[in-house]
């Protein structure tokens, strides 16, 4: 999308459009896409880096900037680097159908990796797969919510899914064996990967037990493989349940 300005004849490309509705009247703010978000979650601290232009707007898209008595009226001030933090905190970002629903299949995508990165089948004690997540959450007929954080959305997934499947939030506790050789080397490899290293003894071996979440064990078990040509082995002992109480996510 591009805009014209005609007070100032600046042309905005790749626009995103915040509007906040204040005293009756509209304002809107141009930013530039995917800085908006970046701002709120505070990753971004640089307005200008967000912002296109300092102008305020009644419509960003027409460039009918929006009067100095209007803001006044409405925002109690004039400075207009307040006025746009105030639109930037609380107004709505506009974004096109075509745009909403890509962000939701993303964030679809998003919730299902994070279920299946912290829960096994009960039955199978392994790990799910992304698209069988993403496959149970169609059959209840989950519905993303814009407002709330992808880890939050995940643990109400979890409570919807043990409905309708074996699935359990858990570490799962290896028993890696590695030889003497590619110990050491392999450990540093694979500590990025690991929760808890409940116990470890090296003697002819390298034999450790571990927590995990489930999301590693495909990663640990091809790296072992792959690293030990086979010497190696990872055998799973058991489950550790994830106390319910426990309402965030790592």
């Amino acid at each position: 999308m591009s805009i014209f300005t005609p007070t100032n004849q600046i042309r905005l490309t790749n626009v995103a459009v915040v509007r906040m509705k204040k005293g009756g009247k509209r304002f809107e703010i141009a930013c530039y896409k995917n800085k908006v978000m970046s701002w709120r979650s505070g990753a971004e601290k640089d307005l200008d880096e967000v912002l296109q232009t300092s102008s305020v707007f009644n419509n960003v898209s027409k460039g009918q900037v929006a009067k100095k008595d209007d803001l006044s009226k409405a925002f109690g001030t004039d400075d207009l680097t307040e006025i746009c933090k105030e639109i930037l905190a609380k107004g709505e970002l506009q974004v096109s159908d075509k745009e909403r629903q890509s962000q939701l299949e993303t964030s679809f995508r998003d919730i299902a990796t994070i279920v299946a990165e912290k829960c096994v089948n009960l039955e199978t004690k392994r790990p799910y797969t992304v698209n069988l997540i993403e496959r149970a959450m169609k059959d209840i007929h989950y519905s993303v919510k814009a407002n709330k954080s992808t880890k939050q959305q995940a643990l109400e997934v979890i409570r919807q899914l043990k409905d309708s499947i074996e699935i359990q939030r858990a570490h799962m506790r290896l028993r890696l064996v590695l030889p003497a050789k590619e110990g050491k080397r392999l450990k540093e490899k694979l500590k990025p990967l690991l929760k808890v290293v409940e116990s470890e003894d090296f003697d002819d071996q390298l034999e450790m037990v571990c927590l995990v979440d489930p999301g590693c064990f495909r990663e640990i078990d091809e790296l072992i493989r792959c690293e030990t040509k086979g010497k190696g082995s990872l055998e799973v002992l058991s489950l550790k349940d994830v106390e319910e109480g426990d309402e965030r996510l790592e």
